[in-house]
């Protein structure tokens, strides 16, 4: 077992607290040091409330999911022989209502492209590299939203 934590930071900056008007930014701290600007997605706010630039917890949450299936793909790949030169990933998610009518991230879907050094992968051995990464994904295993890898 391991335990993991992050610091969320808010503060008002507005003058009033209204849900038209407050502002949504605040700072995500993690045990690294690292800290990430964050927001509401402009999507999910009243044009009224002020912009946000950083990451907001939809992409976060995607984030989250992509890069967690590119550690386990390494890995895996690794395992198999397999010289992984790059990864890149396009992922996206789906905000929309569930089956019980909440707002919810249903479908993410990952887009990995990787360039290979030496040995090439067929089809189907990617496809298996990807399917083990995803069954070992500790993000996937953690969340219901549908995840569709389309490796490119």
């Amino acid at each position: 077992m391991s335990e993991h934590s992050a610091t969320i930071e808010w503060r008002r900056a507005t003058p009033d607290f209204s849900y038209r008007t407050y502002n949504r930014s605040h700072v995500l701290r993690f045990e690294s040091g690292v800290e990430v600007p964050a927001g509401a997605s402009p999507a999910n706010i009243p044009p009224t409330a002020p912009k946000t630039p950083g990451v907001d917890p939809e992409e976060g949450s995607v984030a989250a999911i992509s890069s967690c299936h590119m550690l386990w793909f390494l890995h895996v790949a690794c395992t198999h022989n397999f010289v992984v030169d790059r990864y890149t990933d396009h992922a996206t998610g789906v905000l929309e209502k569930d089956r019980a009518g909440k707002m919810s991230v249903t479908r993410v879907t990952l887009r990995p492209a990787m360039v290979f050094s030496g040995a090439q992968p067929t089809a189907e051995q990617l496809g298996e590299l990807h399917e083990e990464a995803h069954e070992q994904c500790f993000i996937a295993n953690s969340v219901k939203t549908e995840i569709v890898i389309e490796p490119r």
